[in-house]
């Protein structure tokens, strides 16, 4: 009876055990996955900085802006910190590091980059405003502006199921090696061709960095303000980052060469002539195009929509939205049918970049005056793209979808609002984007595809 007794202590005593290291197990798991701080804060106390938190005095420099990081809160100033140095703040490249990302893309390539929320970082952003002068064209530079408040650079997007890589821009250079990356497209791609220049330089001045715009015809002809794009060439790694303008992705062609004010035949079925021109000497292509169509934009160009080499008379092609579509489309389909003779290019559709004018437009009074980041969510949770011509294009093709749209619509507080350079009294730009800023993020979700 006794030793019946002491069998079933110490069988109680090991049930107990048993319970508890199951217990401690359990909760040491739940606090990995959401620390206890996370479950007592909102989302918005999560994500937002306090102005308060940035430096804004007319006198600071980016260097002297000292970030460090605290938990699930804003993002402060340690004045005993050292300044970030954006050219080796980041860890040297590895063969590990080059093979990491080559798994990644492995593991990601059934992933929804666009499907994630933005979290707050302290790392952020991957450059200087103040110091890629070289790259970054005055106007996009906000920090070179009047505006005060930067707790929109402090973000970084973290897609749901999907690994992607810190960036480091040694380690890209070297993915990149002998390749070059050509972004076709509007104003807005060549914020993303900026901001990739910000991005691989560490926003520093580099002289040895070579400017090969004369390789691809992008030399400015005589008495126009700039050429039709840019391309340079980094020397250690042999890479090229380039830019051509076309807004609308259309073989522009002129009906009378030998007038000066002559129309242009704008033709919807055939892709710009820089594409087929330069296609073989491409190895990742960023498309994009939406901003331009609009009948203001055609009439000011003198361009006349053309299908087959003939002017567009069909009522219902010639609606520019209808216009539009047949041309992503087309632009699409002719791509498609070139990657069998470039097998090593990578192409990719960006999806539009939203604007976010309220209470009218660029011309009638339109603004975007908020300030304070994510107040209208931090997660983007929707399976399809929130541009569905272009998804709807790219599907069945080996054109991969570089989508930006809902990610950014999320991100009003981005724009560069008021704080335009050229911008007459009561204009705000609702479109384009601060930089550093959300191209960067554009360009973040692009290298985790290749």
């Amino acid at each position: 009876m006794k030793g019946s007794n002491s069998y079933k202590f110490r069988s109680t005593k090991l049930i107990i055990t048993i319970f508890s290291l199951v217990g401690t197990t359990v909760l040491l798991w739940t606090w990995e996955r959401a620390p206890l701080v996370n479950t007592l804060l909102s989302a918005q106390d999560q994500f937002l900085f306090s102005s308060s938190d940035i430096v804004t005095s007319a006198s600071d420099s980016f260097d002297a802006v000292l970030i460090t990081e605290k938990t699930n809160g804003p993002i402060g100033q340690d004045l005993n910190a050292a300044p970030i140095n954006f050219a080796t703040s980041r860890s040297p490249v590895k063969n590990e590091d080059l093979m990491g990302f080559r798994e990644s893309s492995l593991e990601n390539s059934g992933c929804n980059y666009a499907k994630g929320k933005w979290v707050a970082d302290s790392r952020r952003p991957l450059y200087s405003g103040f110091s890629c002068k070289q790259w970054l064209s005055e106007m996009w530079s906000c920090r070179l502006s009047q505006r005060t408040d930067f707790s929109y650079e402090r973000y970084r997007w973290k897609p749901n199921h999907c690994e992607m890589p810190e960036f480091e821009r040694l380690t890209f250079l070297k993915r990149m090696q002998d390749k070059t990356i050509a972004y076709v497209g509007d104003s807005l791609g060549r914020q993303q061709f900026q901001s990739m220049m910000c991005m691989a330089t560490g926003g520093l001045e580099m002289p040895e960095v070579e400017d090969v715009g004369w390789k691809y015809g992008l030399i400015k002809p005589q008495g126009a303000i700039r050429p039709d794009g840019w391309a340079y060439r980094f020397p250690s790694t042999n890479t090229t980052i380039l830019y051509y303008w076309s807004a609308n992705l259309c073989n522009l062609e002129p009906l009378n060469a030998t007038n000066p004010a002559t129309d242009y035949a704008m033709h919807l079925d055939r892709p710009a002539a820089f594409l087929s021109r330069y296609l073989h000497r491409i190895d990742v292509l960023v498309l994009n195009t939406g901003h331009h169509w609009n009948r203001g934009k055609l009439n000011a160009n003198r361009w006349v929509m053309h299908v087959n080499g003939m002017p567009v008379i069909d009522r219902k092609l010639a609606n520019i939205g209808n216009a539009k579509n047949h041309t992503v489309y087309s632009v699409v389909k002719w791509l498609d049918s070139q990657l069998y003779r470039h097998t090593r290019l990578k192409a990719f559709f960006r999806t539009i970049s939203p604007r976010h004018f309220l209470n009218g437009d660029w011309n009638t009074g339109g603004s975007c005056d908020n300030t304070i980041p994510l107040v209208g969510g931090s997660e983007v949770t929707q399976d399809e793209s929130s541009d569905p011509v272009v998804e709807g294009a790219v599907r069945g093709t080996k054109i991969k979808i570089l989508d930006i749209t809902a990610i950014s619509q999320i991100r009003d507080e981005g724009h560069i609002s008021r704080y335009s350079h050229k911008a007459k009294e009561g204009m705000q730009d609702c479109l384009h984007w601060c930089l550093p800023g959300i191209p960067d993020t554009w360009n973040e979700l692009l290298i985790a595809q290749l």
